[in-house]
């Protein structure tokens, strides 16, 4: 007779290690939320301390809450508060030269108790820079020592030794993002001032303005519109790699039409003979489909992708053209909205083919 086999030997090792990250995760989930419900008027007090702190924001913690630290404090500085951190126990060996009067410093410390935390109270009051504290308690060393306490209550680690800090540093982050974040949009901080804190990276390249990635005019080939196809393709010529397109202006100088390299091939594939005498207008492709100067990078990429082309001009508010995106500038870029991880492991690559200008009219 053999013996039941019990419920949990049945369960595979992979379906108990989903098992436990949901548990982890729903763990960290329920100390958030507990403490965003938990916020009260300290967390208006701190917000109203950093919009009139007339220097940094000095993040500061140690260990885990250090590494947490460090993200607060970028945090911050993208998005429009200065900010950097100070760790510990290199501050009272120099580091506190970076601290000033006009400073504040956060520190992030869910005990309050930490050695190297606790040795820094009194040196930072006596340099006169007030503390915001995220800590379990007020009552504990560095609570004491805040102006403002950010609290975070007892909090129970989604480690199952109650060891390893999870759920606090978990709920240090939420806190510290959400300050960040209040005082940003507070201070009216737009995708445009993102921008010029993001210039490289997928980041830069979603936020970049067309103007800042476009072939300037000078590398460009314009020419008078009055000018016959002999004398554009013979007198025209910039240095180094040219554009495929060459763009004509009239009288005032303004963008008049379009004409491209593949446009003088289809005139000699035509079966009649071509007079290259004639005048480029006569031939070009008026009203071309243009791109303005502020106009988002990434929205002149969908453009090029949506209407086919691989030229766009880009012109000013009086309609005269100042450069050219050329698709051949822009391989390794895409048109699709970009992952905003700025540590992407690689360029994507474009997904569609670009006909010329020409076929616009089509």
């Amino acid at each position: 007779m053999s013996l039941p086999i019990r419920q949990e030997e049945t369960v595979s090792p992979r379906s108990r290690w989903i098992v436990q990250g949901q548990a982890t995760i729903r763990h960290e989930a329920e100390v958030m939320l507990r403490v965003a419900h938990a916020l009260d008027d300290r967390f208006a007090d701190a917000v109203e301390m950093i919009l009139d702190c007339p220097g940094d924001i000095v993040v500061s913690g140690i260990g885990k809450a250090g590494h947490v630290g460090k993200k607060l404090a970028a945090t911050f500085a993208s998005t429009g508060t200065r900010s950097h951190f100070l760790h510990p126990a290199e501050a009272i060996h120099g580091d506190l030269g970076r601290v000033g009067e006009q400073d504040i410093v956060l520190m992030l410390s869910q005990s309050g108790e930490t050695e190297e935390v606790v040795k820094l109270l009194p040196v930072l009051r006596g340099l006169g820079a007030p503390i915001i504290a995220i800590t379990s308690s007020p009552t504990n060393s560095l609570g004491k020592a805040a102006r403002v306490v950010l609290e975070l209550g007892g909090i129970t680690e989604a480690c199952p030794l109650n060891l390893a800090p999870t759920a606090s540093t978990a709920a240090m982050l939420a806190m510290g993002d959400a300050l960040a974040l209040t005082v940003s949009q507070h201070r009216g901080f737009r995708a445009e001032d993102f921008a010029r804190y993001h210039p490289g990276g997928s980041l830069g390249r979603r936020l970049a303005l067309v103007e800042e990635k476009m072939r300037p005019l000078d590398q460009c080939r314009v020419a008078s519109d009055q000018l016959s196809i002999r004398d554009v393709f013979r007198k025209v010529r910039v240095a180094g790699r040219r554009t495929g397109a060459v763009m004509l202006v009239d009288d005032q100088g303004r963008l008049s039409g379009i004409f491209t390299d593949s446009d003088l091939a289809r005139l000699f594939e035509r079966d009649e003979l071509v007079d290259i005498e004639q005048p480029i207008s006569s031939v070009m492709t008026t009203c071309p489909k243009t791109t303005t100067i502020g106009t988002r990078y990434q929205a002149a990429m969908h453009r090029l992708a949506d209407d086919k082309i691989s030229e766009l001009p880009v012109i000013d508010e009086n309609g005269c053209p100042l450069g050219m995106l050329d698709v051949t500038d822009m391989v390794g870029h895409t048109p699709a909205d970009s992952p905003s991880d700025e540590d992407s492991a690689g360029p994507p690559t474009l997904k569609f083919r670009f006909p010329n200008q020409a076929e616009q009219g089509t």
